[in-house]
């Protein structure tokens, strides 16, 4: 159950948002095992005072359009899946949005599989 968070410059039009998110959803199904439905997402817009970061950290060229991705996500997958979610996060977002790879920073962050309840105060995914 993957809880995704997007960070972005304010001034993109909903359905640029809206195809950031049908293409995050897309390539986690396509690559890291998340079932039909397993869908909750949120994108947060922030004035540019508010949104920092470093255009050319690790020697890559970034510009306004950044785009920052936060996935929490049980730590169930292997690295080789993690590698291919991060490469089709970029695919399926160029092909959506337009965004070009250098654009687009992926932080997964692990949590075990009973931080999480869905409702009800209840750990459904506890053992």
């Amino acid at each position: 159950m993957p809880l995704v968070r997007v960070s972005l410059r304010k001034g993109k039009p909903a359905a640029y948002r809206e195809a950031i998110l049908d293409a995050l959803y897309r390539a986690m199904r396509e690559t890291f095992d998340v079932p039909e439905g397993d869908r909750f997402m949120t994108i947060t817009e922030h004035d540019e005072a508010d949104f920092s970061y470093d255009a050319a950290y690790l020697g890559i060229a970034r510009s306004d359009d950044l785009v920052i991705i936060q996935i929490t996500a049980n730590n169930t997958r292997t690295v080789e899946q993690k590698k291919a979610l991060y490469r089709r996060i970029v695919e399926r977002l160029a092909e959506n949005s337009g965004l070009r790879p250098e654009d687009v920073l992926i932080n997964l962050v692990e949590v075990a599989r009973e931080n999480w309840s869905f409702g009800h105060g209840i750990a459904q995914y506890a053992t």
